[in-house]
């Protein structure tokens, strides 16, 4: 269900570009969805519609259903693109090597890559899902300088001790992890605790 949004709002816009890992843009348009005072801004590039049909099985109606305003990727001078529009953070996720290098190098050639221009240039939240292994040295500089910006690198990188048995219980595990760093309320995402209490070893095995 879409909760009636309150006032004030939170906007937050997410991007989908051209690599692998749509569903961790979607679950996480599906979980801002039920939060009341969020408003979500979606942009999807070409590519990333590509992997939204070959991954989920998803068309660009599917997914923009999934968002409050919808703007063409291509659309320059939709209100994202200008620093006058009041937004709370950013998420490309999946976040391309493409859409890496041309954020961390300010070439704004798209509207996603000028969307997360704005957000560093006026000292936004900016977190990039960048998808990509191994490495290279191109793929490193560029994640240290938009991390030199202000920018946040997050890898979407399963954690394993909460013992996840799906895989949907690891996209959500990720998924939490950002909506945390977005500074929103979820009361029922897992938490760690501590380490349990290790059972004695038998002094044989010692």
């Amino acid at each position: 269900m879409h909760l009636a949004h309150s006032s004030p709002q939170q906007r937050i816009i997410v991007a989908i570009s051209g690599a692998s890992g749509a569903v961790y843009a979607v679950r996480l348009l599906q979980v801002l969805r039920e939060l009341s005072n969020v408003q979500t801004h979606l942009t999807v590039s070409d590519a990333g519609l590509l992997n939204l049909q070959q991954e989920l099985d998803m068309g660009r109606a599917q997914v923009e259903a999934l968002a409050d305003v919808v703007y063409p990727v291509l659309e320059v001078g939709a209100a994202i693109a200008s620093g006058s529009f009041q937004c709370d953070a950013m998420v490309v996720a999946p976040c391309s090597m493409r859409t890496l290098a041309a954020v961390a190098h300010g070439l704004s050639d798209n509207l996603i890559t000028r969307a997360a221009d704005v957000m560093l240039k006026e000292r936004r939240r900016l977190i990039l899902l960048v998808r990509e292994t191994p490495l290279n040295l191109a793929h490193l500089r560029n994640m240290t300088s938009v991390t030199e910006m202000g920018g946040i690198i997050f890898p979407p990188l399963p954690s394993f001790y909460h013992r996840p048995q799906t895989l949907a219980e690891m996209v959500d595990q990720t998924v939490s992890r950002v909506v945390d760093l977005l500074g929103l309320p979820q009361p029922s995402a897992p938490r760690w605790t501590g380490l349990k209490a290790a059972a004695p070893l038998d002094a044989g095995t010692e």
